[in-house]
């Protein structure tokens, strides 16, 4: 999943992809955001994930981003001082909890590219001011 603006802040997307097990994409999806923070959007691109996930049944889930923030955020190894992301920490933190199991870990952005695809496509089918 990832979330992603064109400033700080500016136009946004966020984007989610689920794969099963073995890696095979089950399900994409994005959504364009409208003007804020990149951190808002990768908090977004969490619980569209998390959407696209309960929509397919799934009782378990990884997340995988390339926001080592919000990762640990979320994990509980970093406290949400950013005011602005504590009602948007604690809705991820409420559907969480619809979920068996979870994880969460961020990766280097080249290993999200599909993720980071889908958020320049939202965002590149929306005119610039």
């Amino acid at each position: 999943m990832d979330g992603g603006s064109r400033g700080n802040p500016a136009a946004a997307a966020a984007a989610a992809g689920a794969t099963d097990e073995a890696g095979n994409p089950l399900a994409e999806r994005s959504r364009y955001l409208g003007e804020t923070t990149n951190n808002v959007a990768e908090y977004q691109g969490v619980l569209l994930a998390l959407e696209v996930a309960r929509e397919l049944g799934a009782t378990e889930v990884e997340v995988i981003n390339d926001s080592e923030l919000v990762a640990r955020q979320i994990g509980g190894q970093y406290r949400v001082k950013q005011e602005h992301l504590k009602p948007l920490y604690r809705e991820v933190m409420d559907a969480l909890r619809a979920f068996d199991r979870w994880q969460i870990r961020s990766v280097r952005r080249e290993h999200n590219v599909r993720a980071d695809e889908l958020v320049n496509e939202e965002l590149d089918a929306r005119p610039r001011r």
